[in-house]
């Protein structure tokens, strides 16, 4: 089933609830949204001679455009390709030629970073509310045009940290299932109710359109486009029951901002993306209340592995709710997830691998790398865990950030929650560096006003002695990508160039 016609039925049966809103202004209602997609799946087909299958790129920072053009893309029958409007210009261009996109949308700020690079097979760079993209959502609707469920609807290019990104195939059951899956297990939906898309549209957030258009809810983009707390308090006032979507950096934000807030208008925070340390989560739940929901999942299983949720992070009578609260949750209904060693063989402790319906097809054009990362079936996250005797899973780290010190494992964010506790630190990340006598030692580099002693005795009283770290490095701030994840390659890059220095 093609997943656009989810905005079709809701254009018929609440053609006048508001489908799309832009900071408190309503923008497009879902009957307006319905037509508007409609006439530029035409667009793309009679116009720009698109065939279903074809690719077309959203290259925009946050706008109320991305939705019409994402669900006319695939009301075409096309496969959307969003890309991150923070990336190099070499780096769209990169993926533009490697999708085999034959027309993009890009907004005014990017559009002549965009042409600048793009490759020679882009037939058409459209500027999103420009002459052509005007008459394109004003021309005559066409019908959606019917897909299967195994047929491809987005390509989702990882943040590519280690090399090149990779395109992860998503099809259109995957995406109903895991628009299914949110509803039925993070946040329950109401017509009516709202989303704050703050964070990138073109990744996790805009994942979370699907949702919400599927149950008539309404999404809101900032009038600024990008995250502000104070503008994010404020929409919430504004509108019925919002939920959004925050990387842990973000929460953090959140909760450090002094604005006065009626917490009863946020209906759930959901946050993943990366590790959310305990203290954070407590700090959250104390200014927030009972809305605060956590996700586990990669591009290559959209938003969805396991799930924490509002009601068990809100126990806090539990016995072990502080276990549960540094744990990821517990498996989605929709999949199988388990930990296997090396060998593929299911482990108390190791490398985390998924299967069922929102589970990737594989990686466009990469065959050896979805061999790799889908064996028999089974997605291999790279991310290392271990699943204690109630099913909560709790991540170690990515399999390659393991520190190996002496033949012993150490998990480097064993040691980060640790260290996170110390008032003095704000943030910090553990690395491993090459040492002639124990194969790797553990290193944290601190941005906080924390001293060598304290921190080393925090360790001391936490954990084994042998996982603490051998030195601190403490500085202004980490590296991080564009979705808020701390580089730990980078940061070992650092790490080496410095001790070379020093050694000369």
């Amino acid at each position: 089933m093609n997943i656009a016609l989810w905005l079709e039925r809701q254009g018929r049966a609440d053609p006048h609830r508001i489908a799309v809103a832009r900071g408190t202004r309503p923008h497009l209602t879902y009957a307006q949204l319905a037509r508007r997609a409609a006439s530029l799946a035409g667009s793309l087909r009679s116009r720009y001679r698109l065939e279903p299958g074809d690719r077309v790129a959203v290259i925009a920072r946050n706008t109320p455009e991305f939705i019409e053009i994402l669900y006319g893309i695939w009301a075409a029958g096309l496969v959307a390709v969003p890309c991150n409007a923070k990336l190099h210009g070499a780096e769209i261009g990169y993926i533009l030629e490697h999708s085999g996109t034959r027309v993009a949308f890009a907004s005014d700020k990017l559009l002549a970073t965009t042409a600048s690079h793009a490759p020679s097979s882009l037939e058409h760079l459209i500027a999103i509310a420009g002459p052509d993209y005007q008459r394109a959502v004003a021309a005559a609707p066409s019908a959606t045009t019917p897909r299967g469920p195994d047929d491809l609807a987005w390509l989702f290019y990882t943040s590519g940290t280690t090399g090149r990104p990779k395109g992860a195939m998503l099809t259109h059951r995957n995406l109903a299932v895991m628009a299914h899956a949110y509803v039925a297990e993070v946040d329950p939906t109401a017509p009516g109710d709202s989303i704050l898309h703050a964070a990138p549209m073109s990744h996790g957030s805009g994942l979370y359109i699907l949702p919400h258009i599927m149950r008539g809810a309404t999404n809101v983009v900032p009038e600024s486009g990008s995250f502000e707390p104070d503008e994010i308090f404020a929409l919430a006032g504004h509108w019925r029951s919002m939920s959004l979507f925050a990387a842990p950096t973000m929460v953090k934000r959140m909760v450090a901002s002094p604005t006065g807030f009626d917490v009863t208008a946020l209906r759930t925070i959901v946050y993943g993306g990366g590790p959310m340390y305990v203290d954070d989560a407590r700090a959250a739940l104390d200014r927030f209340g009972p809305c605060i929901a956590q996700i586990y999942g990669q591009g290559e299983s959209p938003m969805t592995i396991t799930t924490l949720s509002r009601e068990v992070i809100a126990d806090t009578a539990h016995p072990r709710w502080l276990d549960r609260l540094a744990s990821v949750g517990v498996p989605f209904s929709c999949l199988e997830v388990r930990t296997v060693d090396a060998e593929g063989r299911p482990a108390t402790d190791g490398e985390i691998a998924v299967r069922g319906s929102t589970v990737m097809s594989g990686y466009w054009n990469n065959p050896e790398a979805s061999a790799d990362t889908i064996r028999d079936g089974w997605l291999m996250s790279g991310d290392m865990g271990t699943f204690d005797d109630e099913g909560y899973l709790t991540l170690k780290d990515r399999s390659k950030d393991v520190i190996i010190s002496g033949g012993s494992n150490i998990y480097p964010r064993e040691i980060e929650e640790v260290l996170q506790s110390h008032k003095a630190v704000r943030e910090v990340s553990v690395i491993g560096r090459p040492d002639p006598e124990w194969g790797e030692i553990a290193i944290a580099y601190v941005v906080g006003d924390a001293t060598p002693a304290a921190l080393d005795a925090l360790c001391l009283e936490r954990i084994a002695r042998f996982k603490r770290p051998k030195a601190y490095v403490f500085v202004e701030a980490l590296p991080k990508n564009n979705y808020g994840k701390i580089l730990k390659t980078e940061l070992r890059a650092r790490d080496r160039a410095a001790l070379f220095e020093r050694s000369e």
